[in-house]
């Protein structure tokens, strides 16, 4: 992966300033990519001047109303929390590890942050693949919203850029291609029966964040799908050839 392949996504930001903040914290660490999610309201004037002269990446900013919307074409979203707790992520990477990890990794990535006050939901960030955190003093950890950026945007650009690209065949599916796929396996699961009781919602979880850390080509995708849909159509086969009567 290369630091061209990194998104910045800002959901629900409320303060203009931090924004104009992180445009500037990212053209200085060569990102580009920047897209907010369900913004309150920011004054454009404020963000320009806190951009100084990163104005232009506000200007190529992307607006979204969700974030599945936000990350559709990336292959990989990790949500930035330092919060722990059952409905949390149970495996997090310090943004070191995190620039590690994604050196070798093709396709797009998403880099979420949450808003400034409260940080990402539970349910945003049970929809990443991934969680991340910077470690801080435990008496006063929360960051400013730009200097976390500023933080993961030097990490990222030490582990990651600027080198000269290598073209390849292998190209990962991007969130909405893992979407399709997880739900074509989960509908041969509950043809064959497997849903009598709930939890589809979490094996699709399961699914989707195993999926996107494996980096699966659209060749190996395919035979997943098919290798589900051959074995729900034998399952209904059989079915019909005990209860014919059926």
């Amino acid at each position: 992966m290369m630091l061209h392949d990194m998104v910045i996504v800002l959901s629900r930001p409320q303060e203009a300033g931090n924004v104009g903040a992180v445009c500037r914290a990212m053209k200085n660490m060569g990102l580009s990519k920047l897209r907010i999610v369900c913004p309150g309201h920011l004054d454009p004037e404020v963000i320009r001047a806190r951009a100084v002269h990163a104005g232009d990446l506000w200007e190529t900013t992307r607006v979204f109303t969700d974030l599945p919307q936000a990350t559709a074409d990336c292959s990989l979203v990790v949500g930035t929390t330092r919060r722990r707790g059952q409905r949390r992520k149970p495996v997090s990477l310090s943004p070191e590890a995190l620039g590690e990890y994604l050196r070798d990794k093709p396709g797009k990535a998403a880099l979420v942050f949450g808003n400034e006050r409260t940080g990402l939901e539970a349910e945003e960030l049970a929809f990443c693949n991934l969680a991340s955190h910077i470690p801080a003093d435990a008496v006063f950890p929360s960051l400013n919203l730009s200097h976390a950026v500023q933080v993961y945007g030097y990490t990222l650009f030490r582990a990651l850029g600027p080198v000269s690209a290598v073209e390849g065949t292998w190209v990962p599916l991007d969130q909405a291609g893992i979407n399709r796929l997880v739900c074509s396996i989960t509908d041969s699961l509950e043809t064959l029966g497997f849903y009598k009781q709930p939890g589809r919602e979490e094996q699709e979880r399961f699914f989707r964040d195993v999926f996107a850390r494996a980096g699966l080509s659209r060749r190996e995708a395919d035979y997943i799908k098919n290798l589900f849909s051959k074995a729900a159509h034998l399952g209904e086969k059989r079915k019909k050839e005990q209860h014919p009567e059926a």
